[in-house]
Parts: structure tokens; C-alpha cells; sequence
């Protein structure tokens, strides 16, 4: 498929995950995609710490002025922490929001006149099925996740008129190294326990397993491509049919 030919990406949060898979997605189907991101053992892309303005700004203007263009910014970049708002920090609030919803914001911020200036753009937020409903004990993470879906739906009404599309979509359980950390840590800590735990969790979705990676990947693909090209400010479940289900038990 030659479907981004021609055309180039920024993801952030590209080196491990979804972030990750978006990246060897898009660049499979023919984009020029920088993926950026905190380095990982065998991470390959652009170190970017995306809580600095001043280097998202860096990194769009690289971008444009070596590839002459920028069509695509995939924001996957996140972070979880685990806390009641008693138990969570104030400083643990502030680097979620500061990763999640401001890293967000950091990159399409530099990206937006580049997209303007071409009357043409896709923004994809990755956001969580936690902007919808929430589990115990993510008092910052849902919140974030929350944000970002109003931001997507800003940026979306804000920059209709310049040609720009902007969506989120919002993952259940994807097995991603943010995952397997929080298995480790409400498991025992061995690879049997955590893989168990990730069994348990996947039970909870209608399919019955936690999602891959490269799934999320297509639900970015697609909406940062042309097959979409009159949807905008919607947020997209791609969680197994998690938010379809009622938490009602019937009796055996």
C-alpha cells in the first residue's frame, strides 16, 4: 500500500508501543515518518522529551526544513501512575499532565502554521477508554486522558477551516511496556504472574484479550489518511468492546 506516499509524519512517543507501531505503520504504507521519543534499549528515532517546548519546536522546524513538509503529527506519547487523589503527589499529578495532555500540546502547537501554511493536516491524540469511564486509582491518569480528548476536540473546531483534521483514539488494555510495568507491579513480578495478570485483564474485554499494538496502529493509519477525510473531533474506541459492556452479571 503506497497510501502516505509522499508525505511526512512526526510521531512522539515512536519509539516503544503504540507510538511505535504507528510509526512502522505509517512508514510501510509509504510516509517519511521522524519517530521520536525517550530512548529504550534498542529504541532506533529522535530522542525528544516532549515537556520541552523548546525542542518540539526544534524538532517540527527540523523536520520541515530537511523533508520540505509536515502532513502528519501523531501524539502517542504517555505515561501512568497509579494513585487516589489522596495518595497521589503533587508532583506525580504534575508529570502526568505535563507528559500526557502539555506533551500533547508541545508538538501540534509548532506543527499547526506548518499545516496551515499547506491547508492540509492530520493530528491523531492517542488517548485511553479512561477519558470515558476510569478505574480505581488513576486519579491523574483518567484526568489527562480526559483533557486530552477536549483538546482534540478544540484543535478539531479551532482548525477546520485551514484543511486540518484533528481525533483521538482511545485504547483499552494494549500490550505495550506501559502495560507489562503495571502487571509486574499487581503481580508477583515473574513473567508467569504478569502474564497472567494480562490474561485477567484481557478477560475483561468482549474479545477476550488485550489488544496488540499494531491494531491501534491501523485505527491511526486511518484516521490520519485520506480514507477519513471528513472526520474530525471524534474519539475512537479501539478497545475490544470494553465500553459496550455493561458491568451487570447475570446468575448462572
Amino acid at each position: 500500500m503506497a497510501e502516505f506516499d509522499g508525505k511526512v509524519a512526526i510521531v512522539t512517543g515512536g519509539l516503544s508501543g503504540i507510538g511505535a507501531a504507528a510509526a512502522e505503520l505509517l512508514s510501510s504504507r509509504g510516509a517519511t515518518v521522524v519517530a521520536a521519543g525517550l530512548p529504550g534499549p534498542a529504541s532506533a528515532g529522535v530522542e525528544l522529551d516532549v515537556t520541552d517546548a523548546a525542542g518540539c519546536f526544534q524538532l517540527v522546524d527540523e523536520v520541515v526544513r530537511t523533508h520540505g513538509r509536515l502532513d502528519i503529527v501523531v501524539a502517542a506519547a504517555g505515561i501512568q501512575r497509579y494513585g487516589d487523589v489522596v495518595e497521589t503527589t503533587a508532583e506525580e499529578w504534575q508529570t502526568v499532565l505535563d507528559v500526557n495532555v502539555t506533551g500533547a500540546f508541545n508538538i501540534v502547537k509548532p506543527a499547526l502554521p506548518h499545516l496551515r501554511a499547506r491547508g492540509a493536516g492530520a493530528i491523531v491524540l492517542v488517548s485511553s477508554v479512561q477519558a470515558f469511564v476510569t478505574q480505581e486509582s488513576v486519579a491523574a491518569y483518567t484526568t489527562s486522558k480526559g483533557a486530552l480528548n477536549a483538546l482534540t476536540r478544540s484543535i478539531a473546531v479551532d482548525e477546520a477551516a485551514h484543511g486540518i483534521r484533528a481525533n483521538t483514539v482511545c485504547p483499552g488494555s494494549v500490550d505495550t511496556p506501559m502495560l507489562r510495568a503495571s502487571a509486574r507491579t499487581f503481580s508477583d513480578g515473574s513473567p508467569v504472574g504478569e502474564q497472567q495478570l494480562i490474561d485477567t485483564w484481557g478477560r475483561m474485554h468482549p474479545l477476550g484479550r488485550v489488544a496488540r499494538p499494531a491494531e491501534v496502529a491501523e485505527a491511526i493509519a486511518f484516521l490520519a489518511g485520506d480514507r477519513s477525510s471528513f472526520i474530525t473531533g471524534i474519539a475512537l474506541p479501539v478497545d475490544g468492546g470494553l465500553l459496550a459492556k455493561a458491568a451487570v452479571l447475570l446468575p448462572d
